[in-house]
């Protein structure tokens, strides 16, 4: 089992979410990340040749909960995931262009 940590950044990113909105990724979170973090699903992908604006270990993975996704990186020494940044994703933007 992980543990799930939170970079600094990402209180502001739940804030500015409803507190509906902020359940469920926090939900999908602790279902999807706590277990397997690194396995791919539909909703989870490693993002390659991605430029982060944070510094992670490599690589950057992706998890999508409606239309926003959370950007996390895994540790698998530690047995950590930390859970970078949240951010919405409109339908016509590019992963690229939400970061």
């Amino acid at each position: 089992m992980y543990e799930v940590k939170y970079a600094e950044d990402v209180s502001k990113d739940l804030r500015e979410l409803t507190a509906f909105k902020r359940k469920e990724i926090l939900d999908r979170i602790h279902q999807e990340l706590l277990n397997e973090p690194t396995r791919e699903t539909r909703n989870k992908k490693v993002l390659a040749d991605v430029e982060s604006p944070w510094p992670f270990k490599e690589p950057l993975r992706q998890l999508r909960v409606g239309d926003h996704r959370v950007f996390y990186d895994v540790d698998a020494d530690a047995s950590q995931v930390v859970v970078r940044a949240i951010r919405h994703k409109p339908p016509h933007k590019t992963t690229k262009e939400v970061l």
